[in-house]
């Protein structure tokens, strides 16, 4: 067979589950690199959810309705916009094989998008940024984000938050630190501690100790998706800032819900 028709496999969603249950996940060095390595960080950059930074100026934004947000209406079109080329910055680590790994990840309903949408004069809808990752237990893990437009990723990720604090998740991970999640109030943490509060959030003891045996086999089997069916958490609790808008009488501008909300403990 030859290059051109060689497909490679995905990554199997149990072992991919797996991995993330024990505070790793996968990248891989360029978009067209066929091999993925399984990465541990030493330190972790999560988001405490009541710890979210609301700038006066992203809620502005919010509250004028700017934007319409969804959830879980364009995955694959969010994952290409985070896959592709971004000016001044190396070859993304999101590769044809892991971009897979994710959608078929999203048609199982362990993997979710936030997107944001802008409309134009005629009344089409435009993808202006977006998010993505993957949800168990009570924890989401975002794997990367987009804008096409200012403030299009920070409109989803305020969502995002919302939506995790309404169905009771306990922990936003964001795997590495930049300067734009430390302005929106990620913290580093070590791994360590990280595993701790996975653990906590997972419902789980503490085990200890390193545990990236637990992506070395693909024999993850039915234990590492156990349970998993909470990965609907962040889709319902969505839905539910929706109606949470709806009874408030805020119905026309769901953002000023989300906003209002977000004030209360940011």
């Amino acid at each position: 067979m030859s290059d051109m028709a060689r497909e490679d496999p995905i990554i199997p969603p149990e072992l991919l589950l797996r991995a993330y249950r024990a505070g790793i996940f996968p990248m891989s060095d360029s978009r067209d690199d066929p091999e993925i390595y399984w990465v541990e960080p030493r330190q972790r950059a999560i988001l405490p959810l009541t710890g979210f930074h609301l700038s006066k100026s992203l809620a502005r934004t919010l509250r004028r309705g700017r934007f319409t947000v969804t959830c879980n209406a364009a995955f694959d079109a969010v994952i290409d916009a985070c896959a592709a080329p971004r000016e001044g910055a190396e070859d993304s680590w999101i590769s044809r094989r892991i971009r897979d790994s994710y959608r078929e990840l999203h048609r199982l309903g362990h993997a979710h998008s936030i997107e944001s949408w802008t409309t134009d004069a005629e009344g089409r809808q435009h993808l202006a940024g977006g998010l993505y990752g993957v949800g168990f237990g009570r924890v989401f893990c975002g794997e990367s984000m987009f804008s096409r437009v200012a403030d299009g990723s920070k409109v989803a990720l305020a969502w995002l938050v919302a939506a995790m604090r309404r169905s009771g998740m306990e922990l936003l991970d964001c795997q590495f630190s930049t300067a734009h999640l430390m302005s929106l109030g990620a913290v580093e943490i070590p791994q360590s501690q990280y595993l701790v509060l996975l653990a906590q959030a997972l419902g789980r003891p503490y085990a200890g100790g390193a545990s990236s045996a637990g992506a070395s086999s693909s024999g993850a089997g039915a234990a590492g998706a156990a349970g998993f069916a909470d990965g609907a958490l962040v889709p319902e609790g969505f839905a539910a800032l929706l109606d949470d808008a709806l009874a408030a009488g805020l119905s026309s501008s769901p953002g000023n819900f989300i906003a209002q909300s977000l004030t209360q403990t940011s």
